[in-house]
């Protein structure tokens, strides 16, 4: 509701055109201020006239008056610059450490408002609330708006990859490969994969970077899948082999093996089998784990997409899974999509997040060519946007649509989205339009 007032505030959707403090003073809101996200007072540099005095400063939002005393800002030096104190309920007086009080507003939401809120916010969850709107919305808000979600986007992934450091000891390689891993389950398995890099550590397997039978033998026994049954043949042979040596080698690393994993392999194609990823970064792993002594020679998506030149060995070339191959061989690569996608979720935020940790210059406008130079993904959420009648020419836009699916229409925080406040801002305008002519068509009447 906090959250809601600040919109109101912010939209100047409030219900009464006459605003009056709670001590019978008059409010004119000259300028709102700029929304704070950080810590502090909620909106910054406002321009308020109080009782015919204008006052610049800022301005603190709260549902209930006494929310000021229950999160301490009364001893807080940040707050002492408030001019204006906005409630919902008016329980009591707020005063700055002199004794003076802060003119205290109780600011009542539109009713009109709150029903454009309700309206497009009431939509089953796999609709788009705006589903019937967005494609009207002008190329420059709209442009402006996907490029500073597909920013967000990239710097949320970045602060993954950071994140995962203190995991592998601070460890720049290990972070880098658990997020590759991950990104190796393409949605429907990174969970496990991650888990499963988590568990066996990128230190264990570099010793091991001369034998590729050995790396893949630790994962794959980590992973679990060493406990299927081999039909028999070639097959048995070299799952045999490989439980061989990991009984050998996760006794002599004490490797603990994660439970439960919960591979998935429903309604998959079988080039995604786990089997076949886990194999590709035991291959990936075993050439040394170039991929990460590499990154720092990336340039654009031609000397990303080299970094995956990763071949399966001969049994992962004609297999899927340890049971015989039915219909044509799979391959020792990775399809050039499947490479693109390792792009976007792996070197674009390995790239942004070294960059961020050590200093090395802005690779910002790098990453985001690198993205504008790929094809755009083809998921559920870039075909749901698409039949709305919003172009996807890229990855970088593709990536936008991802964010703004993930964290505004599926939570329903319209009224955060730039759209949705554009839309609410129009209808209220619409109707306020409407009212207006009506007054006048009585008054002439």
């Amino acid at each position: 509701m906090e959250q809601f007032l600040q919109q109101i505030w912010q939209q100047r959707m409030w219900k009464h055109d006459r605003l009056v403090t709670v001590g019978g003073e008059s409010v004119e809101v000259l300028d709102p201020g700029l929304l704070n996200h950080d810590a502090g007072p909620d909106f910054f540099n406002a321009k308020i006239k109080i009782g015919g005095k204008i006052w610049v400063g800022n301005v603190e939002v709260h549902v209930r008056a006494s929310d000021w005393h229950r999160h301490r800002h009364d001893s807080d030096p940040a707050y002492g610059n408030v001019i204006l104190h906005v409630v919902l309920h008016d329980d009591v007086r707020i005063t700055r450490p002199d004794g003076s009080e802060i003119p205290q507003l109780v600011l009542a939401c539109a009713e009109d408002f709150k029903r454009l809120c309700d309206r497009m916010t009431d939509r089953p969850d796999s609709e788009l609330a705006c589903f019937r709107n967005i494609a009207a919305v002008p190329d420059l808000y709209r442009t402006d708006w996907l490029t500073a979600l597909a920013f967000e986007r990239m710097h949320a992934k970045a602060e993954h990859l950071i994140g995962i450091m203190p995991r592998t000891g601070g460890n720049w390689r290990g972070a880098l490969y658990v997020l590759l891993a991950r990104a190796l389950g393409f949605g429907v398995n990174s969970e496990p994969f991650e888990r499963l890099a988590l568990a066996t550590p990128l230190s264990v397997l570099l010793h091991h970077q001369n034998d590729c039978q050995s790396v893949e033998s630790i994962l794959m026994g980590q992973a679990g899948l060493l406990d299927e049954d081999a039909a028999g043949g070639a097959e048995k042979e070299y799952m045999d082999a490989l439980r061989r040596d990991y009984d050998f080698l996760s006794r002599k690393y004490s490797l603990v093996r994660p439970s439960a994993l919960g591979w998935k392999l429903a309604r998959m194609r079988p080039q995604n089998f786990p089997h076949r990823r886990i194999a590709w970064l035991a291959a990936a792993v075993a050439g040394g784990f170039s991929i990460a002594t590499d990154l720092a020679a990336v340039t654009d998506a031609d000397s990303a997409r080299r970094l995956f030149e990763v071949s399966l060995s001969p049994f992962w070339s004609s297999h899927y899974t340890f049971a015989p191959s039915e219909g044509c061989a799979p391959g020792s690569r990775l399809s050039r999509s499947a490479v693109d996608i390792l792009i976007i979720n792996v070197i674009v935020p390995a790239l942004l997040a070294y960059s961020r940790t050590y200093g090395n210059g802005d690779a910002v406008s790098g990453c985001a060519a690198i993205l504008q130079s790929l094809p755009p993904e083809n998921n559920r959420v870039v075909r749901l946007f698409v039949s709305a009648g919003i172009g996807c020419p890229d990855a970088f836009t593709s990536q936008a649509l991802v964010q703004l699916r993930r964290c505004y229409c599926e939570p329903r925080k319209c009224i955060y989205c730039r759209f949705g406040q554009r839309f609410l801002h129009a209808a209220r305008q619409a109707q306020q339009s409407s009212a207006l002519a009506l007054r006048e068509r009585i008054n002439e009447a």
